[in-house]
């Protein structure tokens, strides 16, 4: 069953990438802060590209309302590596490589090959507070929309 608002978020501890410095990523590393977990299908796609180039623009936005944002997708930690210092990402960049992660969140595909491309918001205490999936990625979540359910998110 796939978790949505209300539910406890899924733990993990994955591999990663933030300005070039690999490291493993906890969801305990978050404790007290909002987070937004943003899973993409694919690193240097066009969309999944435009999408996180839009959020990296818009960090500040993000950072201002003490929200951290990690990206997630199947790729190797090398292939985020390079895709992160190509688009000059300033968040960590994540490697669920056996979408074992993708799955807790109920987010991968029919075929279990790609992830739909979604969006969790989980607040200080571990609580998702806005899922959303798409069934077609060939769209994303705007930040306004992810400002307005931090916010919600944190008012709650």
């Amino acid at each position: 069953m796939a978790v949505g608002p209300g539910d406890r978020a899924p733990d993990f501890t994955l591999p990663g990438v933030q300005d070039g410095v690999r490291r493993d990523f906890s969801l305990g590393d978050y404790a007290g802060r909002t987070l937004v977990l943003v899973f993409y299908p694919g690193d240097n796609t066009a969309v999944c590209t435009k999408q996180l180039c839009s959020y990296n623009a818009d960090l500040s936005e993000f950072d201002g309302l003490g929200a951290q944002l990690l990206g997630i997708s199947p790729q190797s930690v090398e292939s985020h590596e390079a895709f992160a210092a190509k688009q000059g990402f300033a968040f960590p960049l994540l490697a669920d490589t056996d979408k074992a992660l993708g799955e807790a969140y109920g987010i991968v595909g029919l075929g279990g090959s790609l992830y739909k491309r979604s969006i969790f918001v989980i607040d200080g205490s571990g609580t998702i507070s806005y899922a959303h999936r798409a069934l077609v990625g060939l769209t994303f979540r705007k930040t306004p929309e992810l400002v307005a359910a931090i916010k919600a998110s944190q008012a709650a």
